[in-house]
């Protein structure tokens, strides 16, 4: 007897829906099905109920099946099959590829060639894709014997209708697994937060096994820390003393070691479906201690194990995969905050002692390639400094002064009338360096002249009258009147200031003041020679006794830093000289060979050649030298 589809009369007129014919008295196979849709707990379950349902009421379905995997990922696989899954359903594959690429409802003939005597296809394959929130979860597909297409397009629009029942299963079952992702984050969250809201290590580890048993409902909690090549229990839940040689703690440690040996979380009793691990100290601990489910996850950081958690429940609350899930995370939250908190508590040549250990293991263990070089690259260093020799040298701050250096004084009170030189311009002997006012010694000498000129009438007059003794007396007056006028002409020769010899004016800018008064000896101008040089250099006191007459040395200025000028050690002042919070001793050299670039008063860095030394002994006996000074002043 042909089924009739949901929505359409038979011949007698009656209307058939989804839950049978319209007087309302399904068949048992129907109740049947609808039972067991009701009742599915799992997916395959819903899936297998949910298909039967819809092939039993789309007529002319000849076998179908229902395809899920992970979202958007896959790969999808076959969970549900009509009428059986024995039934050979290889020819829908092209229909599932092609909805689960292009994510859209399909309908596709059986025969892509139907001829002229056979127009209509054999069957019709109707492919329908199951998305949640744009994530594609699977595929339902069906085979359709031939049909008129209107009724097949009533298949697949009913076929739309139906698959919002897995979109529902499937929303419920993610609604499912968020919640308990949530429980279990939560009971995460409260095990960690009660290990860091405590001080100190012991405190803090017991918080969190007392939490952890408290949540997971366990009969105890254990906590243990590699230490060599074994495990040792350091926190016990619900216990703040135990007795570290205990038959029971000893137990839980062997059990730790299993675990840490097999780099595997062990359950006992061991679930079928895991994969087989030696379990000897476990079943141990369960028989001897009356554990009956046993949960133990190694602790690692950084790939390298430091202990472990053992968790004890009892025989009638084996840990499921969601508890293990959730331990195994809080034990990789809290255990490496544990293992800080429990290092920071060690004394501290332990932490030394470790330390060292640490990067010994680094240095000398597997790996660490670049630490490696960097070890070859000091040693190699090392032994260059020790046995390298180069010129020793002490480095001091050095000037330029002229070998000689004249003082061009005022020759009496006078005035400046012309300034012709400044600072740094270069004169030779006998140029004009100032002019100072001249007018009042040519009216004194203009008045001794006047005075000599009556003296020499009154001369000629009592000569005339040979009165000899008024004629010696003016006499003598006329020779006073010649030495003034003498005076007069030698200082007015002197208002001519003139170069002593070839150099440089160092000092002395009277262009600045012109009219300025000047007194007899004060100092105009200073003047150096440019050929004859010395070279000063403040030693500090930590060398000087380094230094001796005649060693040879090198001056580099600041303004010429492309020569060196060398210089020789010529003498030594024994007097320091307290400059800028340090003492140095004044070293003269002389110069070896004059150059045209030099100028007295240039500063630069003087390196005084002492003898051939080893090079890490040049770096580092400043240094050294120090440190045994600041030893002696504090050593009774």
């Amino acid at each position: 007897m042909e089924r009739i589809p949901p929505g359409r009369r038979d011949d007698k007129g009656h209307l058939h829906t989804a839950e049978g014919p319209s007087d309302g008295q399904g068949s048992d196979p129907e109740r049947q099905l609808w039972q067991r849709f009701a009742e599915a707990t799992t997916p395959q379950g819903f899936c297998q109920s949910w298909l039967a349902i819809q092939c039993h009421f789309l007529a002319g379905v000849e076998c179908a099946m229902v395809l899920l995997g992970p979202p958007d990922e896959g790969p999808f696989t076959p969970i549900a099959f009509w009428p059986n899954a024995q039934h050979d359903m290889t020819h829908l594959t092209g229909a599932v590829e092609r909805a689960l690429k292009e994510r859209r409802g399909l309908l596709l003939e059986g025969n892509p060639a139907p001829d002229s005597q056979n127009p209509q296809p054999e069957s019709y394959h109707v492919a329908y894709p199951i998305e949640v929130t744009g994530k594609l979860h699977g595929v339902v597909v069906l085979e359709v014997a031939r049909r008129p297409q209107q009724e097949v397009q009533a298949i697949l629009r009913l076929l739309h209708w139906g698959a919002a029942w897995l979109e529902v299963m499937l929303r419920r079952s993610e609604a499912l697994q968020s919640t308990e992702l949530s429980q279990r984050l939560q009971h995460v969250l409260d095990a960690l937060v009660s290990a860091v809201e405590q001080v100190g290590f012991q405190a803090a580890a017991m918080g969190f096994v007392t939490k952890l048993a408290t949540i997971f409902e366990c009969d105890r909690v254990s906590l243990g820390f590699l230490r060599g090549q074994h495990t040792r229990v350091a926190v016990l839940s619900h216990s703040t003393a135990f007795g570290k040689q205990t038959n029971l703690v000893r137990a839980i440690g062997t059990a730790m070691d299993e675990a840490i040996d097999q780099n595997a979380v062990i359950i006992h009793p061991l679930p079928p479906d895991e994969v087989p691990l030696v379990l000897r100290a476990h079943e141990a601990l369960a028989q001897q201690h009356g554990a009956g489910a046993i949960l133990t996850i190694p602790l690692a950081q950084e790939g390298r194990f430091f202990g472990a958690l053992t968790l004890e429940r009892p025989p009638d609350k084996p840990f499921t995969q969601s508890a293990t899930q959730a331990c195994e995370t809080a034990a990789a939250l809290a255990g490496p905050i544990l293992k800080t908190m429990r290092a920071e508590e060690r004394w501290i040549f332990r932490k030394l002692a470790d330390s060292l250990a640490t990067q010994l293991g680094r240095l000398f263990g597997r790996g660490h390639l670049l630490r490696k070089l960097g070890l070859v690259a000091m040693l190699g260093l090392a032994y260059f400094f020790y046995t390298a020799e180069v010129e020793y040298r002490v480095t001091a701050p050095t000037s330029i002064e002229g070998a000689v250096q004249r003082v061009v004084a005022a020759p009496f009170n006078s005035y400046v009338k012309e300034a012709k030189v400044r600072p740094g311009d270069i004169v030779k002997k006998g140029d004009l360096l100032c002019l100072l006012e001249d007018r009042d010694l040519k009216l004194e000498r203009l008045k001794w002249l006047t005075e000599r000129e009556q003296l020499t009438r009154q001369y000629h007059e009592a000569m005339a009258k040979h009165d000899r003794s008024q004629y010696r007396i003016i006499k003598a007056k006329i020779g006073q009147a010649d030495a003034q006028i003498a005076l007069l002409e030698e200082q007015l020769a002197r208002t001519t200031v003139l170069a002593p010899f070839k150099g440089v004016v160092m000092s002395g800018d009277l262009s600045q003041s012109l009219g300025a008064p000047v007194e007899r000896g004060q100092v105009l101008f200073e003047v150096a020679p440019l050929d004859e040089y010395r070279v000063i250099s403040e030693v500090d006191e930590q060398d000087i006794s380094e230094i001796a007459v005649g060693q040879q040395s090198e001056l580099l200025l600041p303004s010429l830093p492309g020569a060196a000028f060398p210089f020789v050690v010529s003498k030594i002042t024994p007097v320091s000289t307290a400059k800028e919070g340090r003492n140095t001793f004044r070293v003269e050299g002389r110069m070896l060979g004059a150059s045209e670039r030099l100028r007295p008063g240039m500063e630069g860095v003087g390196k005084i050649s002492i003898d051939r030394r080893k090079l890490i002994w040049v770096w580092t006996h400043q240094m050294i030298d120090w440190f045994r000074l600041q030893i002696w002043r504090w050593r009774p």
